[in-house]
């Protein structure tokens, strides 16, 4: 497995988040075409709530590590809707 690091770092130091599994609503965006040559997307959220995980991550940031927290159930992410509680291998 790669070693993650930041390139830089933002207003947050750098930290690390370990590797958890839990519930919380869970949210997916998409692009969806209004239709015509011209025409611009507009975005679509749904959203469900079952148990899912996510693998350590290193990382930086410019906004507030309490708000990072706190805001993390409101945040759109991608898993393996089969498995959504285990990393892929």
């Amino acid at each position: 497995m790669e070693p993650q690091r930041t390139q830089g770092e933002g207003k947050q130091p750098t930290h690390t988040h370990p590797a958890a599994t839990h519930t919380h609503d869970h949210y997916h965006v998409s692009h969806h075409h209004r239709g015509g040559l011209l025409a611009e997307f507009e975005h679509r959220a749904a959203w469900h709530t079952h148990a899912h995980n996510h693998a350590e991550l290193t990382h930086s940031h410019d906004y507030d590590r309490a708000d990072e927290e706190q805001d993390h159930a409101k945040e759109a992410h991608a898993h393996d809707h089969a498995a959504p509680a285990r990393s892929p291998n």
